[in-house]
């Protein structure tokens, strides 16, 4: 078991100790709960145990030599209580020490139902067990969503830099292509896993920038062998306003359109992406939009496909309704949902054998962001670059797709191996990539450690966990699992700013 997801998000208390009871890490909770003495890596298990407990705590670590594994009431000493009554989970880890999570109960023959509200003690110890088991599959979902991702990061970027350097005759690869969109798939699925398993919905990637970039690089996501077909027609507006948004979402949603605008279309299709500034002076309704006054972005996609009845048109946005063989109806409804999420809009035009008209409106502010645009003939460079990541697959991945177009890499496993580079190395240094969740020093620490070092270095992190809405705004984000043209259109926008300065 990976025990960094529970140290990194888990709201109880979570510390790990070695074999003699040292406690050798704590995360936040039970530093709050024991005391900032957690942090020195050398209490001892015996000094926050509860007296009241039926065994020592050195009897307890003998007993775990022989069960490994324990789930039972412990109680524990705070800073202000002698014996805190926890439901305790003890497991032996792959290395020897011991992970233990604690599940706070109400003390025997109390309620934890406020004053007033009638709530039995049964009822109470009922809804908690379930709250404890929702939080323990919750936490079984993130540490799955984060291994998977870490194994789904190495088959996509493996598969998209082959399929980047064969040429579009060859008979494989078609089957590549499929292996690509399978594991888009499965990256779709994590996605989802990772929604359920995160206590707070809003603290997603929120960025302000330029919607016309992320269009280009969604479009090109579908600009394949397969729809060679489809005449391709971009009108973006240069001077786009700022949008607020969450870039992974919002590329699900555009990608989700223009799926649905390849699939109504036939030989001879036709696909237009337009963007525009609104400045509404009045509330105004665009169909199911309904804007209150100021300024918009307009993002607009149209194809000429055979179109959508009067009859169908009313219910596009329902969940599980769809007209398609073999789809599930949650396309629009998701478009939707990201969406009215960001506080815009949606409106739907179509006529039968017509073609149909998608338009999505984003609040905006009058702040133009210059959007960053590098061709495939442009991703390569000369500088020098960082991978940190205890995944030693996603660091062979990163290595030969970076090294591959010119830039000069440097590999850690660790975050303490990768600080000792910097140590010795900073100056060589142009940007650092770093996972965020890692044994001992997880990214956040090094990042820290790091800025001290070498204010200037430019960092990404690449992480299979949402991006706080608290980030650093000089900090670059890449969500797990990528591929291997995201990660080097990553590194262009992140190397940017040091274009003009000469290479060290």
């Amino acid at each position: 078991m990976n025990p960094e997801p529970l140290l990194e998000s888990a709201t109880w208390p979570v510390f790990i100790a070695n074999e003699a009871g040292t406690i050798r890490r704590a995360n936040a909770a039970a530093v709050n709960f024991f005391g900032r003495q957690l942090e020195h890596g050398n209490v001892r298990l015996e000094d926050v145990w509860g007296t009241s407990n039926d065994l020592a705590a050195t009897e307890f670590l003998a007993k775990l030599k022989v069960s490994h594994s324990s789930i039972m009431p412990l109680r524990f000493r705070s800073q202000e209580t002698a014996n805190l009554q926890f439901l305790g989970s003890v497991c032996r880890l792959e290395r020897g020490d011991l992970l233990f999570q604690l599940f706070p109960q109400p003390p025997p023959g109390k309620s934890a139902a406020p004053p007033g509200t009638g709530g039995s003690d049964k009822t109470v110890e009922v809804n908690l067990a379930q709250k404890q088991k929702l939080e323990c599959a919750m936490q079984l979902t993130r540490t799955v969503a984060l291994d998977f991702n870490n194994a789904l990061t190495t088959i996509l970027g493996h598969v998209s830099y082959v399929l980047s350097k064969m040429e579009s005759s060859n008979p494989w690869r078609r089957s590549l292509v499929e292996v690509e969109k399978a594991a888009e798939r499965a990256g779709e699925i994590v996605q989802s896993l990772e929604t359920f398993g995160t206590d707070d919905k809003g603290t997603r990637t929120q960025i302000a920038g330029n919607l016309n970039a992320l269009l280009r690089r969604t479009v090109e996501l579908f600009q394949t062998p397969q729809n060679s077909s489809v005449n391709w027609s971009l009108h973006l507006t240069p001077k786009i306003f700022s949008v607020t948004y969450d870039e992974a979402k919002m590329q699900q949603a555009f990608a989700k359109i223009i799926e649905n605008a390849i699939e109504a279309t036939s030989s001879g299709a036709r696909i237009v992406v337009e963007t525009r500034n609104l400045e509404l002076t009045e509330a105004t309704q665009d169909r199911t939009a309904n804007l209150q006054a100021g300024l918009y972005v307009c993002v607009e996609i149209t194809d000429n496909g055979g179109g959508i009845s009067a009859e169908i048109l009313p219910r596009i946005f329902e969940p599980f309704f769809t007209t398609k063989y073999g789809h599930r109806g949650l396309g629009l409804a998701l478009v939707y949902g990201i969406v009215t999420n960001h506080g815009g809009g949606v409106a739907i035009s179509s006529e039968e054998r017509h073609g149909t008209s998608v338009r999505v409106y984003f609040p905006a502010i009058k702040k133009v962001v210059e959007e960053k645009l590098f061709h495939d003939a442009d991703l390569g460079g000369s500088q020098t670059i960082l991978v940190v990541d205890d995944e030693d697959m996603v660091l062979k991945l990163g290595q030969m797709i970076l090294s591959s177009f010119g830039y000069r890499v440097l590999l850690a496993g660790s975050g303490e191996e990768a600080l000792e580079i910097f140590k010795n190395r900073s100056s060589l240094i142009d940007l650092m990539i770093t996972d965020m969740v890692m044994p001992k020093m997880n990214g956040r620490e090094l990042i820290e450690k790091v800025r001290l070092l070498s204010p200037a270095t430019r960092i990404i992190c690449s992480t299979a966990c949402v991006r706080p809405a608290n980030a650093a705004d000089d900090i670059d984000y890449l969500e797990k699992p990528f591929t291997a043209q995201q990660l080097l259109h990553k590194v262009r926008e992140a190397l940017a700013p040091l274009e003009s300065t000469p290479t060290r």
